[in-house]
């Protein structure tokens, strides 16, 4: 990554990279950018100022819980079983989630 950029924008440009119908948990973006940032990964999620281009969606927590969103997790919920993330919403969480997770190259 290019640690000139901001470390928001870091993450942006991480989450481009998430194809529809995987995910990422916010420890899988702290780590990919070198470190164990993850409430900092969540702020940067919280922050983000295009949430449609940028798809903080697809990010969950490591226990494959849903977690929030900014736009409401329903909206969340919506979005992910739309792109075709298989999904437990009577427990909040990502079924299967190693098979759905998406691995940064």
């Amino acid at each position: 990554m290019d640690s000139n950029k901001p470390f928001n924008q870091q993450c942006y440009d991480l989450l481009r990279q998430i194809p529809k119908g995987k995910v990422v948990t916010y420890a899988d973006i702290a780590h990919r950018l070198g470190g164990k940032a993850y409430q900092a990964v969540g702020n940067a999620m919280a922050n983000n100022p295009d949430v449609i281009i940028v798809p903080c969606h697809r990010v969950v927590n490591s226990n494959g819980a849903i977690g929030k969103y900014a736009l409401g997790t329903e909206k969340k919920i919506t979005l992910l079983q739309e792109e075709g993330v298989e999904l437990d919403t009577d427990n909040g969480k990502v079924l299967n989630l190693d098979k759905q997770r998406h691995t940064f190259l």
